[in-house]
């Protein structure tokens, strides 16, 4: 198992669902297994693109407990927070004891506290918790970012708080806020489009969605720059540049793109549930047609997708 500091691409998993909309179990054993042998160093279980907001406790737990248990020496991210305080505990006390490696604790939702209330909230979930914990910032969707300050209090008052998935979209904020932490905080990039400009200011890799399908592509363009091979991480970014526009939009929201992607791969996913909606037609000619060029794109670089697709 990798440390969650040394991780450089984790992918924020999907949740597959069966015909019925039921969790299909089975199937994210499957998933998980494939997405850890092509490209991805760890994941994240029922986070945002996990759908968590519609997946039941006992449905979390499942999913962190089996999967755990299936990928012993894998790194296990567990999404384990709500916009509740007390339930966030609840749910990391179970996160803990399904065996997993570490915490994605994403901001409360709806509620958009204060920064006072969003470091009490994490204090709390910090303190009850003894596993390494990743700050989830998505002021997209949350309706709240949390500022580079509040982050700096938190981590000089617990040493388990080890790192930031980052998707505010403010790379100068990042670089003032990597200037700030100590040497060991690491930062992801929570944005795909995001992780080369990240990385250019100490990010150390990515939680990524398009990993789904072109891990082992955005394993290298990782690599290539951390290596101080920029030209071939610039010519991989730019690749990729159609994958992270098709990931998520205001007609399609992530993780419906995804979930096509999956069928067009022959990997379990399903549909979402509502309140997102089914995959229709065309988002799936779409994700075939994000697919064939890529893989085309990739060729050029030396880099063969259609190996990492064989399922």
């Amino acid at each position: 198992m990798r440390l969650l500091t040394d991780c450089r691409v984790v992918t924020a998993m999907a949740t597959p669902f069966d015909d019925q909309g039921r969790l299909d179990i089975e199937g994210a054993l499957r998933l998980a297994s494939w997405l850890i042998d092509h490209g991805s160093d760890g994941l994240v279980l029922s986070g945002t693109t996990g759908e968590s907001p519609t997946l039941t406790d006992d449905e979390k737990v499942t999913l962190w407990r089996e999967i755990k248990a299936a990928l012993p020496d894998s790194t296990i991210i567990a999404g384990s927070t709500t916009n509740v305080t007390t339930h966030s505990i609840e749910l990391t006390e179970l996160a803990l004891k399904s065996g997993v490696d570490g915490v994605l604790a994403v901001t409360p939702y709806y509620s958009r506290p204060s920064q006072d209330g969003l470091l009490r909230h994490f204090s709390e979930i910090l303190t009850a918790c003894p596993l390494p914990v990743i700050l989830y910032d998505i002021p997209a969707r949350t309706g709240r970012r949390i500022e580079g300050e509040t982050v700096l209090r938190l981590v000089d008052q617990h040493d388990n708080l080890i790192g930031l998935k980052d998707a505010a979209g403010d790379v100068v904020a990042t670089s003032r806020l990597l200037a700030q932490t100590p040497e060991e905080f690491v930062v992801f990039s929570g944005d795909d489009a995001l992780t080369l400009p990240l990385l250019a200011v100490g990010a150390s890799g990515v939680i990524s969605v398009a990993s789904h399908w072109c891990g082992p592509a955005m394993a290298e363009m990782v690599r290539a720059f951390l290596q101080g091979d920029l030209g071939r991480a610039r010519a991989i970014n730019s690749v990729l540049l159609a994958s992270y526009s098709y990931e998520s939009s205001e007609r399609n929201p992530n993780p419906e793109p995804l979930k096509a992607m999956l069928m067009e791969l022959g990997l379990p996913g399903g549909d979402c549930r509502l309140p997102l909606g089914p995959v229709t037609e065309s988002l799936r000619a779409r994700a075939g047609e994000v697919l064939a060029a890529l893989d085309l794109d990739c060729r050029k670089l030396g880099i063969s997708l259609n190996e990492s697709w064989k399922i």
